[in-house]
């Protein structure tokens, strides 16, 4: 069984940090390759981390740590991470995050 640690944060009620807890196991799940594989089976993989599923139904797959990458007052560090995501079909963390440090 894994066990994680919550900080204690009182602005949040129990419910509230279960739904978080939850968020993260289904982004984890959702960057999988197996989750990718079930989305495109039959369907097609798209720039920018969009998906597209058998059925024509779009899906976007995107990494957490992009909302703080594109986030706060460095408009050319949120340039450059947007520009490095538009060269990508899967979105790469790595990439991403190489994009932000750079000057």
């Amino acid at each position: 069984m894994a066990v994680q640690a919550v900080p204690a944060m009182p602005e949040f009620t129990v419910e509230q940090l279960e739904e978080m807890l939850k968020a993260k196991k289904v982004q984890a799940r959702a960057n999988g390759p197996e989750m990718r594989k079930k989305l495109t089976d039959g369907g097609k993989e798209v720039q920018c981390g969009w998906l597209q599923d058998k059925y024509g139904v779009s899906w976007q797959i995107v990494p957490t740590i992009l909302g703080e990458l594109v986030s706060g007052k460095d408009a050319a560090k949120a340039q450059r991470v947007m520009q490095a995501m538009l060269k990508m079909v899967k979105l790469d963390i790595k990439k991403l995050k190489q994009a932000a440090k750079q000057k």
